[in-house]
């Protein structure tokens, strides 16, 4: 296979809105998150071909005409980069809400007919270079099919508008619920194994160290699959001056594969907390929590949000990537 042109022709991406930025319930496509670790390939959408096979009874090869002849869906989602996977336990809130459009998963792999043995789904994007000094033929990322959602996508569209290069373009795999690093971009190859993928984006980078009961790292890993629970303050903003004895919202978003349950603010670094009021979970959207606060004397005050997943899983208050969010604030 040709290997396309890419540029920009190495690491590549964007640096997200801060927390206070992020106002608006549906990020701009403008300011949505871009990691491409190896550059942006430049594809031709008439020229593109996406092949599936491996442990299917019928393999496929279609084409971008062809995705028409599914059905159309769109799905709202938070879209959460993973961050540096040279620092995996690094704090990072590179995330936004948009709208994906594109076909089901589901529907592709139902016409290609998996064998019993099929485990797994390993995506290969147009992409190729060098990475952390690793020669990389293809991004190649695998998903395990028992815990694949079934509003998977082969996605098209970002926003109502078709993909963008640096977002994908032509098509693109995204999985809802699970970080960035598994939806990947430029799909040109699916294919079904009995086993994990052993491209180094599988085996060396995005597979977090599972700590002991002292809190410190084992040899053993895990794969960077599911969200962790999440959540940032959007207003006050950072360094924000509020008004003595005077009612101030607090407010933000809270995000995880399933859903929030809860979400609590802190008025004093994290030494209490009080329960917040939180909008119900809607579809892959992430949700809103307010909470009125009316300080009471002159001084610094930090304020902190942390999330509760349906499952029970909290935020933990540093040494995650998805570590409490701290604003700090001047009471005038």
């Amino acid at each position: 296979m040709t290997r396309p042109p890419l540029n920009p022709t190495s690491l590549y991406r964007r640096i997200p809105l801060a927390p206070h930025q992020m106002r608006d319930r549906r990020t701009r496509t403008d300011d949505a998150i871009i990691l491409a670790h190896l550059g942006v390939p430049q594809l031709n959408q008439d020229a593109w071909m996406l092949t599936v096979d491996g442990l299917v009874d019928r393999p496929l090869t279609l084409r971008f005409a062809d995705l028409a002849r599914y059905p159309k869906v769109l799905l709202p989602s938070v879209h959460q980069c993973a961050g540096n996977p040279l620092e995996p336990f690094a704090p990072s809130q590179r995330v936004c809400n948009v709208v994906w459009g594109g076909v089901r998963l589901v529907d592709i792999l139902a016409a290609c007919q998996p064998g019993p043995q099929a485990r797994y789904l390993w995506s290969h994007g147009a992409d190729y270079g060098t990475f952390d000094g690793v020669e990389i033929d293809a991004y190649v990322k695998d998903l395990p099919l028992e815990l694949a959602p079934p509003d998977v996508l082969i996605a098209y569209e970002l926003n109502g508008a078709p993909l963008p290069p640096a977002h994908g373009f032509p098509a693109r795999l995204v999985v809802p619920g699970f970080y960035g690093t598994n939806s990947v971009k430029w799909l040109t190859r699916m294919s079904l194994a009995d086993r994990r993928a052993d491209g180094p984006f599988t085996t060396r980078w995005y597979n977090d160290p599972v700590l002991d009961a002292a809190g410190q790292p084992t040899a053993q890993t895990t794969p960077v699959w599911d969200i962790a629970p999440q959540s940032i303050i959007v207003s006050p903003a950072p360094d924000a001056v509020i008004g003595a004895a005077r009612e101030t919202e607090v407010w933000g978003w809270a995000w995880g594969d399933g859903g929030i349950a809860s979400v609590e603010v802190s008025k004093d670094d994290g030494a209490t907390w009080t329960a917040a009021a939180i909008e119900p979970s809607q579809d892959r959207e992430w949700q809103r929590f307010t909470f009125a606060w009316r300080p009471t004397a002159p001084g610094q005050a930090t304020l902190c949000a942390r999330a509760t997943s349906r499952s029970g899983v909290r935020q933990p208050l540093a040494g995650r990537r998805n570590a409490v969010h701290r604003v700090s604030v001047r009471i005038g």
